[in-house]
């Protein structure tokens, strides 16, 4: 039986443990009936982390992430109480962190989502986000570069791994604006790009060059300041290389600076690893939700209850194919020659289907079947290999569990509102 079924008839047993207690049971059906709703995704960060900007360039994505339903959170700070910041994220399923850096303190509260012992059974909930990747670079037009690649380096940082699936960068302010341009704004950086880089470059040193009445530019002080307003300097300076690079419509342009801004990988990121993972982490959250309170109203027949739930939380493999996905991402070379890619696929992160799993589209049954049977026969030599270190052959085994799910008919189905 699979994880989320698993949850279900949990909650199914609570809600007869707790039939005499209206305030329980409404609790649970709660928790029970946000199985068949749209995945809660809670974006949390500090003061100033871009909270607000990141939510409203995502409230345009596709029609995947239209189905997340976002809870609604103020800032929170990293000195926060770890309760304080763990009620902000409770009705959610999912978790965007936004970090201005992903070391020192700003990572307690990554830690505080992660700090019931419950949650640390499974942290594969949440993605962290260098939400001001533009201020990570200096400013600059490369700036979401420099980001990206302290991004993977922040995936390859042991503590980081174990909180959380992934490291994102992005610049959230250029890929809002993009959106609002208009036509006047769009002429004026058609204007700017017309000029020399010498001339221009040295207009955009810094802020308060380019906004200076005086400045020797061919647009007006009210304009640049509404450029800046929107996009910041780095996404003025972006707009302005993508214009000279031939992006010299505004729907080219518009396009151009939501790629380059990272949000593009952002909800690539969010649609694989949290939105085709929704009911498993539906589940986790009921989970912790029945956890929470078994605790804290016990009585007869709750420490059974408590068990099972922990059983479910060390032992639910689509947990264990999360974990595995963001070791594949942090190391790529976890698996030798090449193997990491199709594990990747085995483990659902191209899709939670069998033939996504196996890289098949639309095959006949016999085709099908042959393909689960090479995979079975590969990884269970694999799981089993000397050849292989530990942590690789852990890995494999993980890699064979699902294949064996497959080949069960338990492979995870997607849901239902995508």
């Amino acid at each position: 039986m699979a994880t989320p079924e698993l949850s279900l008839a949990l909650l199914d047993r609570a809600l007869q443990l707790y039939r005499d207690n209206p305030r329980a049971t409404d609790w649970l059906r709660r928790q029970r009936a946000r199985f068949a709703e749209p995945l809660r995704l809670a974006v949390i960060g500090p003061t100033a982390a871009g909270k607000s900007t990141v939510a409203d360039a995502l409230s345009s994505s596709g029609r995947h992430l239209r189905e997340l339903v976002p809870v609604d959170t103020t800032a929170v700070e990293p000195d926060a109480e770890p309760r304080e910041i763990r009620s902000r994220c409770a009705d959610a399923d999912a978790v965007l962190c936004l970090l201005r850096r992903p070391w020192g303190a700003e990572v307690d509260l990554l830690r505080a989502v992660n700090e019931h012992p419950a949650a640390q059974a499974a942290p594969v909930n949440a993605v962290a986000v260098l939400s001001r990747a533009d201020e990570i670079g200096g400013g600059r037009a490369d700036a979401v570069i420099s980001a990206r690649q302290i991004a993977r380096r922040g995936r390859r940082e042991p503590e980081l791994r174990t909180l959380c699936q992934d490291v994102v960068a992005v610049a959230g302010q250029a890929a809002t604006a993009g959106r609002t341009l208009d036509a006047a704004e769009f002429d004026a950086l058609s204007a700017l790009a017309r000029m020399s880089k010498e001339e221009l470059e040295a207009q955009l040193l810094s802020v308060q060059r380019f906004a200076a009445a005086d400045a020797p530019l061919p647009v007006e002080a009210g304009v640049r300041e509404r450029l800046l307003d929107k996009l910041g300097l780095f996404g003025v300076r972006l707009a302005i290389t993508l214009v000279r690079q031939g992006n010299d419509t505004q729907p080219a342009l518009t396009a151009q600076l939501a790629q380059r801004s990272g949000l593009g990988e952002l909800r690539e990121t969010i649609e694989r690893l949290l939105v085709a993972r929704a009911e498993v982490l539906k589940a986790r959250a009921a989970l912790l939700a029945l956890d929470v309170l078994l605790r804290s109203e016990p009585r007869p027949g709750s420490a059974a209850l408590l068990g099972e739930l922990d059983r479910i939380l060390a032992g639910a493999h689509e947990f264990n194919e999360l974990r595995l996905a963001s070791a594949l991402r942090a190391d790529p070379a976890l698996l030798p020659d090449g193997l990491g890619d199709e594990a990747a696929r085995l483990i659902g992160e191209h899709g939670p289907g069998p033939a996504e799993r196996l890289g098949l589209r639309e095959p006949p049954a016999a085709e099908l079947h042959e393909a689960l049977q090479d995979a079975l026969r590969r990884w269970r030599v694999l799981a089993h290999s000397r050849e292989l270190g530990a942590a690789a052959r852990r890995a494999a085994m993980t890699v064979l569990r699902s294949c064996e799910t497959i080949a069960i008919g338990g492979a995870p189905a997607r849901p239902e509102y995508f």
